[in-house]
């Protein structure tokens, strides 16, 4: 009997001494019972109890230089910056969770695909891929967590994948520093030449909690998409409460397709450096801390090309201090076509934010289609809504292919019933 007892004594010690919050190796697996409580002490997921079984986890950091898969059975801990080096794959199994750990500065979390390297990241309607912060108790087999809302945002990074098609650059150089790296790690550095380039698959990923700050006015985007070319495919993509934008696209020439963006704490979609890649089919709707629905950036350097965007659906609401429909700055070139918007204030406008960018709409390289709208209260006349705030150039026919509609006889904007797998759809009901 003695012996028996100082056996089981010896094993809880061996149990004690493994499982602390700080250990960077995944913890031994016992096979006993699981009390679906997040008690404090595990490494982002339930333990089973204050020491019980914490299976599945796996921590990782640093640079990932060779091909690796990321399982489904393991939810991964992102400790700082996760760098796919060129010439790698990283392939993220269906249903896998991935959460960031907190950190600023330099020791903020994020999943970064390098230049040349690939991200094969293939989730479900059934079985998305999960990206969250290490506070969210979601668990294995999971889809949503239950203790984080829209309000929790900046709690990790977000995922950077970086590519070698043209940008438009200040100073007409090739190649930048994506923003929200520092300009001393060389891991962070986009563009090229390469408009076929292939950055990999993104299918059916939830980025939840993002945005972490890096430095002053510096946060991290949801999704950031640096010169990625036109060879990689991304489509059924949600981010939800990120502290910065939801998806940004520098430069590039990729396509992207049934996008989401719930609650952010800046703008939307958002595109700058002459991206030249078609935005279609995708839903933004306005959170309580959000700026813009689109906010649109033309070309830095003498390099030029528009962007087309077809099918978007804006949601706003009148309580935003901000929550404008769109901004087009700079010099912003392209076409938008197909946009549906309702809820906003009766102060939410569509701008052209400077001279620029009204003689490019004046020389025809800034067009817009149709676009349907559900007028807010006040508001009589849907033109209104389209504002020339250029100081020193007028315009003539903004706002024309406008036109008023009543909620639920919208002709153009999102296919909604593609975002029915989302996190956004289980807790907003659109």
């Amino acid at each position: 009997m003695k012996k028996s007892i100082l056996i089981v004594l010896g094993i809880l010690t061996l149990s004690l001494t493994s499982c602390g919050s700080d250990s960077p190796d995944p913890i031994v697996v016992l096979p006993t019972c699981n009390d679906g409580i997040q008690n404090g002490d595990e490494t982002g997921i339930d333990c089973g109890g204050s020491c019980g079984p914490c299976t599945g986890v796996e921590n990782v950091s640093g640079l990932i230089t060779s091909n690796t898969t990321w399982t489904s059975d393991n939810v991964y801990i992102l400790n700082g910056k996760v760098v796919v080096d060129n010439g790698v794959t990283l392939t993220i199994e269906p249903g896998t969770i991935i959460k960031g750990k907190e950190g600023q500065g330099s020791l903020a979390s994020a999943l970064i695909i390098a230049r040349g390297a690939k991200i094969d990241a293939q989730g479900t309607a059934e079985k998305p891929i999960i990206m969250t912060s290490i506070k969210d108790n979601i668990e294995i087999g999971q889809t949503a967590g239950t203790n984080l809302t829209i309000d929790d945002n900046g709690l990790w990074g977000g995922l950077m994948v970086l590519g070698k098609a043209k940008g438009s650059f200040k100073g007409d150089v090739t190649e930048v520093q994506i923003e929200g790296i520092p300009a001393s790690d060389s891991f962070g550095l986009y563009g090229g030449n390469d408009d076929d380039d292939n950055s990999g698959i993104m299918k059916y990923i939830s980025i939840r909690h993002g945005g972490t700050d890096i430095g002053e006015g510096n946060e991290i985007n949801g999704l950031t998409l640096g010169a990625v070319g036109s060879g990689t495919l991304i489509e059924n993509i949600e981010v939800v409460a990120n502290f910065d934008d939801g998806i940004e696209f520098f430069g590039g020439t990729v396509n992207a397709k049934n996008l989401i963006v719930y609650a952010v704490g800046d703008d939307g979609l958002d595109i700058d450096q002459a991206y030249a890649g078609t935005i279609s089919n995708s839903f933004v709707i306005i959170g309580a801390i959000s700026d813009h629905g689109l906010e649109i950036d033309g070309p830095e350097g003498a390099y030029e090309a528009g962007f087309t965007l077809n099918n978007i659906t804006l949601q706003g609401n009148t309580i935003t201090p901000e929550g404008e429909y769109a901004d087009y700055r700079d010099r912003a070139m392209g076409a938008s076509n197909n946009v549906y918007a309702y809820g906003f204030k009766d102060v939410s406008d569509v701008e052209l934010d400077n001279d620029g960018v009204a003689t490019n709409f004046n020389n025809g390289k800034l067009t817009f289609g149709t676009w349907e709208i559900v007028l807010p209260t006040g508001v009589s006349d849907v033109k209104t809504i389209f504002a020339n705030k250029a100081e020193n150039v007028s315009v003539s026919g903004f706002g024309d292919s406008a036109v008023a509609v009543t909620a639920g006889s919208q002709t153009v904007g999102a296919d909604l019933s593609v975002f029915d797998w989302t996190y956004a759809n289980s807790v907003n009901g659109y």
